[in-house]
Parts: structure tokens; sequence; C-alpha cells
């Protein structure tokens, strides 16, 4: 199994399969508009200008599970990408990436790359634990995806490699996004 077997909305509703992207790396992040973290767009954007001509691409998922940080349609989800951080790599359709709505690749992402908690001596991190706790508990047990901007690293063959939780920056996925696509 792999990431390919899936199929993900584009903004327009057109279905695609991720079988597209075969041979690439991709870096799959559930994104949102209106969170603190919104700015690794930026740093997201710098990725995939840095690598997509060695072929890697990010694959951004809006989602308004989290405070509702996602409230506008896809489309504006995607216009406010373009518009605010020149987004170039692909913005999908919203989705739910928890609960008994979550999407099947975001499933299939979790189970391949389970939590493995938080730095606690990141100042985000600790915060964000808080603010799990207090608002969903659901979410911080088990592998369920704790915020926005959690991703997933995956190699040229569909295999999720790692998972980066909200907090960690784009540019500290730099390193592993190289070895990637020189291996």
């Amino acid at each position: 199994m792999s990431v390919y077997q899936y199929e993900v909305t584009k903004v327009n509703g057109e279905t695609q399969s991720l079988r597209d992207f075969e041979g690439k790396v991709l870096l799959i992040v559930n994104t949102a508009s209106k969170c603190g973290l919104t700015p690794q767009y930026e740093g997201l954007q710098a990725l995939y200008e840095k690598f997509q001509d060695k072929g890697f691409t990010v694959l951004a998922f809006p989602c308004n599970q989290f405070l509702e940080q996602e409230p506008g349609t896809s489309e504006e989800a995607a216009q406010f990408c373009q518009v605010n951080y020149g987004v170039k790599f692909p913005v999908f359709a919203k989705i739910e990436v928890n609960g008994p709505n979550a999407h099947p690749l975001f499933q299939y992402l979790k189970e391949q790359a389970p939590f493995q908690g938080f730095d606690e001596t990141h100042p985000r991190a600790q915060r964000l634990k808080q603010i799990l706790q207090e608002k969903y508990p659901d979410y911080w047990a088990g592998n369920e995806i704790k915020w926005n901007f959690t991703k997933f690293l995956v190699d040229r063959n569909g295999q999720v490699v790692k998972r980066y939780e909200p907090y960690v920056e784009p540019q500290q996925i730099e390193q592993d996004i190289a070895q990637l696509v020189q291996g």
C-alpha cells in the first residue's frame, strides 16, 4: 500500500488520483488560513521552490476542524494561499482529518506515521498541548492529527517516511527532503 491508492478532490470539485504524483517526494500538510501557524505557508512555498526541480511537491489540504480556522470555501482557502503567500503548489478542497468523516488519505497517514508526542521543550508545543487537552481531548489521544500544519513526508515510492507535528517549521524539514530527493 502507498499514498498512490487514494483520490482527493481539487478545489474545482474534480477528483485527482495521488498516482499523478508517483515518483515525487511529497510533503502532505493539513492547513488553515486563520491559524497562528499560517505563516508556515511561506516556508512551505520556499521548500517547494527549492526542490520542485528535483521531484518534490507540497500537497496542502485545508481543514476547519481546529477552532474553525478555515471557515471559508475551498476556493477562498486556495485564493488566500496564492494572494498572501504566493503559493504555487497544489491546494486541494477542504477535508476533515480526524473523526468519523476523516479523509481516507489522512487515516492512512496517521496509521503509517503514528503520533510520537510533542517536544515539551518547544514553547509552541507546550501551548498547543494545553489547548488540545482543554478543547479537544479526543484529538490528544492516539494518533489523531493534533492541529493545523501537521506534515507527512512521503518518499518517491509513496511510503510515509516521517510525521512532523504542527510547531515544526518547514525549514526544519529541509534536510530530510534533501536526502529523499537525492536518494
